[in-house]
């Protein structure tokens, strides 16, 4: 195999991990990458685009392996000629592979530049296969939010992420939330492809796009940064510095990457940016195709040896005469304007692989284009390196560049010159750290903190080399200000927040740059900050995405044992839940439910079930309960007080309350107790709160309400408990709560039986038969008719009154055991020692004075409409007696209504002939 070679997919498979923490290399797509310009003419020219694979290069200021197949065997040492590279990886650091994959820049593809602005769409990575689903994305396309439905199922897809990992797997799920934001970021782009421009909800699916690359890359961000701290604290304790004897560059750095984590931070950082480039970089097609030649400057070289010829007939403006590439700067002279065009083409070209960390498809590009000399000078980063100085059986080669100093320092002074193009300008001061001519060409918040972060980790390399390494002899004058900058993480973000460049400061407060900010520092508390800053702010506004993201950064967080602020972490966890309760993601709400401290969970998911009506739907989300470890009877228990508490009226006297029916509010109260009869285990709790809605209902006269509440408890429901009890092996008696809510229980029944029997009874009451009327001078055919209707009324009216009869008397029956309900009497507690209820006890005094006076004054009704005046008399015994005191429930009007009616069976008494009492008169 030729060292030369690109590596292929498998050789990427194929290579050892340095360390357990390193993120593994993942087998990219290859599905073939086509840019839009691409695909568009392929229908007139037949163009076809081919996907190759190009090893990751070398770049400035980072370890790097060698992929060579010589190097396999030794993966673990460092590769001394990729340090300081653009494009390699630090053994020491996380591979982050941007998802262009490895796709050739150079050789025979066709490239277009599409690096575009902060929130703009990116087309040039679309992905197509012979599988594609067309159907799909025409479906989406006519969804009101494409972006919306496409990425709908993007909710569930972290969760199930989520559960199939566990804390011993945590990158391994950050990795898998990254692959699911880039299937959902490459589904968008196709449906943007397809959209008809300006359409107010393409706009809404761009911007959709664009949060989702955004959370890609931040997720690629956490799993690189954090697995590198997590491993460093494994290993602080026994890391320690071993003196190597004529240590070279490489090794020193060496050495500086594993012991400072400063420095391998920031070069992650380094090379995450860079990845994100290399993700937006695309293919250079139409722009590329006049670099296909041999030689640089053609053009100038035409008419320079037409001139030599006396063939020239073109403008006779002066030219440069010689063609070395220091000419234009000697001489002061111009080349010819398409070369100019062509060169800053060129170095902007390259600039933007820099940029990517692609610095060996930079060098391969000049000498493809016929400038071996600039390749040359790309060259100039590695590290010396001499094998040999220590000595060896075997003669080895000699890395990097032993005048890297004058090379470095050449570097800035080209940086420095201004007329130079401000792209070569930049290309070299990112090979020799000169930050301040390497901004200028930065106009993102993402190419800014590069940059900063670039010459930061060159700074820190050139201390390190200048102090282990050089001597005072050998080293050459770098600005003082660029060698003795104290860089930290902070003044990187200080420096940024400085500068004058109206969009860097913009972007610089966007959402997930701000997160990606504080994830640099490592600091999980301004994190916070900033999250209960955006939720006080208007947590309505935050998309969902967003608010999914932040979630599970959290639970991150908190897998990893980060403390959280836990007052910030709870709101963004209600706020979420909150977004899926609206969104209707069901399923999904119990899992984060339960990540809530317990009361908390048991009032936010009580708060969802309250809307779920469907008997089946509520089943199902008891079940999600369960599975995710709720306190399902606690919080069934809380769906129905929460609702029954929402009538806050007080108890009214029965002559001013008005029956309006079954209201819908008296209708959710009635089907809430469902909830509870769900679980026999919750019987006792069913019947509490049943009566306590009972308790409302009869107060104010809802007879029927009532009836379908006490209808919702099963019959069994009594033994049930007592059954239950026993089955704990319980010998002593049930609880005094669970005792004094069966009694309350029996005598509502109770109540209601009376209250259903006297309806029966007054309806059969007022449906007396019509005697029919007799007919004056009725002939002989109207008189036996009349006869035979009298007879018919003679059998109904008995029928009538027999059945009159059994009503009264079971009527009265059931009256009668409300009034003179055993045990202390009707709505009394016999068990003391119950907790301690004041508004259920106050609300069962007021039952007593609220429905036994009605119920005294209906079983006069009874009796004096049947002419048992005598029993009627009665009732004033009743009432009257010590051993019920019913008299003590009375009001002083109530009792003189009472008397007064009573006053009238007894004048019926004295009509017919008896004394006031209904006795005979003895003479």
């Amino acid at each position: 195999m030729d060292k030369s070679a690109p590596l292929t997919e498998d050789d990427f498979q194929n290579m050892p991990t340095p360390q357990e923490a390193t993120r593994p290399v993942r087998k990219q797509s290859s599905k073939k990458k086509v840019s839009i310009l691409a695909s568009l003419d392929d229908s007139s020219s037949g163009m076809t685009t081919r996907g190759l694979t190009v090893p990751r290069t070398p770049g400035l200021g980072r370890i790097s392996r060698s992929f060579t197949p010589q190097s396999r065997s030794s993966m673990n040492q460092l590769n001394m000629s990729t340090i300081m590279g653009t494009g390699g990886k630090s053994p020491y650091l996380v591979h982050t592979p941007g998802h262009l994959g490895n796709v050739s820049m150079l050789d025979d593809s066709d490239w277009t530049t599409s690096l575009s602005p902060q929130h703009s769409i990116m087309f040039t990575n679309l992905e197509y296969s012979g599988t594609e689903d067309i159907t799909k994305s025409a479906v989406l396309l006519k969804e009101d939010d494409p972006g919306e439905a496409a990425t709908r199922s993007m909710y569930s897809d972290f969760l199930h992420s989520l559960l199939k990992h566990t804390s011993t797997t945590i990158f391994e799920l950050v990795d898998e939330y990254e692959d699911t934001c880039n299937n959902q970021v490459n589904i968008l782009q196709k449906i943007v492809y397809r959209a008809t421009p300006g359409q107010q909800k393409f706009s809404k699916t761009a911007s959709v796009l664009w949060l989702l690359k955004q959370e890609m890359v931040t997720w690629r961000l956490l799993s690189s940064i954090y697995r590198d701290r997590i491993q460093s604290a494994l290993e602080e304790e026994t890391m320690f510095d071993l003196a190597a004897i004529n240590a070279s560059e490489k090794t020193v750095i060496n050495s500086l990457f594993q012991r400072d984590s400063l420095v391998r931070q920031s070069q992650l950082v380094v090379d995450w940016l860079e990845s994100i480039a290399k993700d937006e970089v695309g293919d250079f097609s139409d722009n590329i195709e006049f670099y296909a030649k041999s030689v640089y400057w053609e053009n100038t070289l035409h008419i320079l040896k037409q001139r030599q010829l006396n063939t020239f007939s073109g403008s006779s403006r002066p030219l440069v005469t010689e063609l070395d590439p220091d000419a234009p700067i000697r001489q002061k002279m111009p080349l010819d304007d398409l070369d100019r065009e062509d060169d800053a083409r060129l170095l902007k070209f390259l600039f933007t692989l820099i940029r990517a960390g692609m610095t060996d498809e930079a060098q391969r590009l000049c000498k493809r284009c016929g400038q071996a000399w600039r390749a040359a000078t790309l060259e100039g980063w590695k590290l010396y390196h001499d094998p040999n100085v220590n000595g060896g059986t075997e003669l080895e080669p000699v890395e990097g560049n032993p005048y890297r100093c004058i090379w470095k320092l050449s570097c800035w002074r080209l940086a420095e010159k201004e007329q130079f193009d401000k792209y070569e300008r930049a290309i070299y001061a990112a090979l020799s750290g000169n930050l301040k001519q390497l901004l200028p060409v930065c106009d993102t918040w993402e190419d800014t903190v590069w940059a900063h972060f670039r010459i930061m980790v060159d700074t820190l390399v050139e201390q390190e080399i200048r102090s282990s390494v050089m001597t005072t002899e050998e080293t050459e004058d770098l600005p003082r200000e660029y060698l003795e900058t104290n860089w930290t993480l902070e003044k990187v973000f200080e420096e940024l927040q400085a500068t004058d460049k109206k969009r860097v400061l913009e972007e610089h407060q966007e959402h997930y740059h701000v997160i990606q900010k504080f994830i640099i520092l490592g600091d999980v508390d301004g994190l916070m900050e900033e999250f209960n800053k955006w939720l006080s702010k208007d947590r309505n506004l935050l998309p969902g995405h967003l608010l999914r993201f932040m979630t599970h950064l959290i639970l991150f967080f908190r897998t990893l044992g980060l403390q959280t602020k836990e007052e910030v972490s709870v709101d963004v966890l209600k706020t979420y839940i909150q977004w899926l309760i609206c969104e209707k993601h069901t399923d999904l709400i119990a899992f984060y439910v339960s990540h809530l401290p317990q009361d908390v969970a048991i009032a936010q998911y009580a708060a969802f079930l309250e809307d779920v009506t469907e008997t089946e739907q509520r089943h199902h989300c008891l079940e999600l309960a369960k599975e995710a470890g709720l306190e399902v009877a606690t919080i069934t228990k809380t769906v129905v007080e929460n609702i029954r508490k929402k009538d806050a009226s007080e108890f009214t006297h029965h002559d001013l309350a008005i029956d309006t029916g079954t209201t819908e509010e008296d209708q959710l109260k009635i089907d809430v107790i469902d909830w509870l009869v769900f679980n026999p285990a919750q019987r006792a709790e069913a019947l509490k709160q049943s009566n306590a809605i009972m308790r409302k209902f009869l107060a104010s006269k809802k007879h029927e309400a009532a009836k379908d509440v006490f209808i919702k408890i099963p019959q069994d429901s009594i033994a049930e408990i007592y059954n239950q009890w026993e089955e704990q092996g319980m010998d002593s008696p049930l609880p005094a709560e669970d005792d004094n809510a069966i009694r309350e229980h029996l005598c509502i029944r109770a109540y209601l039986e009376a209250h259903e029997a006297f309806n029966e009874w007054f309806k059969h009451m007022n449906s007396v038969p019509q005697k029919p009327g007799q007919l004056l001078q009725a002939s002989f055919t109207e008189e036996v008719a009349y006869e035979l209707k009298e007879k018919k009324y003679e059998m109904d009216y008995g029928i009538w009154k027999g059945l009159l009869d059994a009503l009264t008397a079971d009527v009265k029956e059931k009256m009668y055991n409300v009034l003179l309900f055993v045990d202390g009497g009707w709505m009394v507690d016999v068990r003391e020692g119950a907790e301690d209820d004041p508004e259920r006890t106050h609300q069962m005094i007021m039952l007593r004075k609220l429905c036994l006076p009605m119920m005294c004054f209906l079983l006069h009704t009874v009796l004096h409409s049947t002419r048992q005046y005598q029993e009627d008399l009665r009732l004033a015994d009743l009432i009257s007696s010590d051993r019920h005191k019913l008299y003590m429930v009375f009001s002083k009007d109530e009792l003189q209504k009472l008397l007064q009616k009573l006053r009238e069976s007894s004048l019926m008494l004295l009509d017919q002939g008896l004394d006031p009492l209904g006795y005979e008169i003895q003479s």
